[in-house]
């Protein structure tokens, strides 16, 4: 691989972040749709929905009354497993920082522990997709879930 992604916006293989069981779909294309590609349905067993429903059963916040946005940004492969994941924090101004290291753990924990992704397809030909969630932290606890 060169210097730069074939791609913007590309998560590369990082050996102290991701596991190397994870495999991207037809790495010899160098195609993944980003989340600005292609159809905009979510592609979820239960649609969002289903992760709200998870989440609250989980009830994951923080003591403290911090206010912000943590993004957990990660890739589906051609086979709905997941893999490559990053968090972002920021403060409710947007800017970047870690707003709570601990609720960010937790939720990218959560994010990961999702397993109904559905692969998307193109002419019949399943592929793999970044996706991302954004939880929106009001006084410490999540009060939306993004996109």
């Amino acid at each position: 691989m060169g210097k730069y992604p074939a791609t913007v916006g590309d998560i590369e293989f990082d050996e102290k972040l991701d596991d190397p069981a994870f495999k991207k779909c037809n790495p010899e294309k160098l195609f993944t749709l980003q989340y600005y590609q292609g159809s905009k349905e979510f592609a979820y067993k239960g649609e969002k929905i289903a992760i709200i429903e998870k989440l609250e059963k989980e009830k994951i916040s923080s003591e403290s009354k911090t206010n912000g946005y943590i993004t957990v940004r990660f890739l589906v492969n051609c086979e709905g497993k997941t893999g490559l994941f990053r968090v972002q924090q920021m403060n409710a101004d947007l800017r970047e920082t870690i707003i709570n290291k601990e609720l960010g753990e937790r939720l990218l924990r959560f994010t990961k522990s999702l397993d109904g992704w559905i692969p998307k397809e193109i002419k019949g030909f399943k592929i793999g997709y970044y996706q991302y969630l954004t939880y929106k932290i009001e006084n410490g606890k999540v009060s939306e879930v993004l996109p």
